[in-house]
């Protein structure tokens, strides 16, 4: 297995990044567990999940297979606050209070002293970030946390946090969670140019745009199979500017001799700026398929040909639709 170094941590990550979402949910006990095993038999290192995944069920499955199986010092855990945990008022965002509350609740689920990288979910305009900035210090301090990290910051956010943390003299963020993948190119534009020149990693979800990428509506026809994630979510098409692509990446695979899902994830690790792309398989079957990513190398001309699908920087959709389904 190679690794690669998360940003200026020292921290040496597998290049694929196993995140949890369906654990405890779409993925029972059972299968979260096998999938657990079958990531750290291929190599793998990297677990990231959240505390609002599947109402905590995620990290309270990691956490009793880590105790299980002795593993927590080969993995290195990733978790997040923000999202709102009950309906009392404050339980939620990334005030001082919410943070302290939930990484302890964290701590319990994960069945761990320590949380290896913790992540800002999302950003907080009720909170200033020199408030979030010295709570997430004040848990390095204690040991409680390693190393902070946002998720979806924009460009001039991840730029404010810095600057704010330098001066303050606190610890940054020295990861950052974006979403990635050949429908939705944007932050290539702003987010991954800040990454490269301060060192920050970045780990990109969705790098299948959530199953669009891998083969599983364009194969069968332009539909939309029962049972999956957009069904789930009542959506009945996707934007017409986002079928050639995904019917443009089923043919460069199959060029390449790999499944969509892997072109789809080799294609992230090729970009640059990138550490690692984050899956989330359902099943044993799919996270096997998804790891086959680390053997694919693409060429000049077959990054070219993504480029020519949808350009860097560029979000694939139809302006007369709205956004794209997320």
């Amino acid at each position: 297995m190679h690794y690669r170094t998360l940003g200026r941590t020292g921290v040496k990550v597998t290049p694929i990044c196993l995140g949890t979402m369906n654990f405890g949910g779409r993925s029972d006990e059972a299968e979260s567990r096998s999938m657990l095993d079958a990531y750290l038999e291929l190599g793998g290192n990297f677990i990231d999940t959240a505390n609002v995944y599947n109402d905590g069920r995620s990290e309270e499955v990691i956490g009793q297979w880590l105790a299980d199986t002795g593993k927590r010092d080969q993995i290195v855990l990733s978790t997040k606050v923000h999202g709102r945990r009950s309906p009392q008022i404050n339980d939620a965002g990334n005030s001082r209070w919410h943070i302290v509350r939930e990484v302890e609740q964290s701590l319990k689920r994960l069945k761990t002293e320590r949380i290896d990288i913790y992540h800002i979910h999302r950003p907080d305009n009720d909170t200033p970030i020199d408030q979030t900035l010295r709570a997430l210090d004040d848990l390095i301090r204690q040991g409680k946390v390693l190393y902070l990290a946002s998720s979806v910051f924009a460009g001039w956010q991840l730029a404010e946090a810095h600057y704010v943390a330098k001066e303050l003299g606190t610890a940054r963020f020295d990861v950052e969670q974006p979403q990635l993948n050949i429908i939705d190119r944007r932050i290539e534009a702003e987010v991954l140019p800040f990454c490269r020149k301060y060192d920050v990693a970045t780990i990109c979800w969705a790098p299948l745009g959530r199953g669009r990428l891998a083969g599983a509506y364009t194969r069968g026809g332009r539909k939309i199979p029962d049972g999956s994630w957009y069904q789930k979510q009542n959506k009945t098409d996707f934007p017409a500017s986002q079928w050639p692509v995904m019917e443009g990446v089923d043919k460069l695979a199959d060029a390449a001799g790999c499944s969509s899902s892997q072109f789809s994830i080799a294609w992230t690790l090729h970009v640059p700026g990138v550490t690692c792309p984050i899956i989330g398989p359902r099943t044993v079957d799919q996270l096997k398929d998804n790891m086959g990513a680390l053997n694919v190398k693409l060429s000049a001309e077959q990054l070219a040909a993504v480029d020519a699908l949808n350009p860097p920087g560029e979000l694939c959709r139809d302006r007369n639709l709205g956004p794209v389904p997320r």
